[in-house]
């Protein structure tokens, strides 16, 4: 399954919770390119945003994965649609996470070129 296909069977909720990661991601950016105090200090609370968000993208793509498997009287943990509902789950925290480490690096140049 490609990562586009993926995305598509991603449900509103599970998008919310990616595109949260892209929030701290842009401020990262503008702080890099002009690093104010104010900047910064949103860089904290967005942060744990895109954190909460993880997990809630996470945790809800688990549940669903249970969901489909309590329906269903011959299914298996290992049966392809719940190992794709998982994957499913990790994807938002692997998205998030990635763009808040991107968003910290942004952080760290930011500071360096802070006077």
């Amino acid at each position: 399954m490609s990562l586009i296909e993926m995305l598509r069977q991603m449900g509103p909720a599970a998008l919310v919770s990616m595109s949260m990661g892209l929030v701290p991601l842009g401020f990262g950016i503008l702080y890099a390119a002009r690093p104010t105090e104010h900047r910064l200090s949103l860089m904290r609370p967005l942060s744990l945003a895109a954190i909460f968000a993880a997990i809630h993208g996470a945790t809800l793509g688990v549940v669903n994965a249970f969901v489909y498997v309590a329906n269903r009287p011959t299914v298996t943990f290992t049966t392809p649609a719940v190992l794709v509902g998982v994957a499913e789950a990790l994807a938002t925290i692997v998205f998030d996470f990635g763009c808040l480490m991107l968003a910290w690096i942004c952080v760290a140049i930011g500071m360096w070129r802070r006077p």
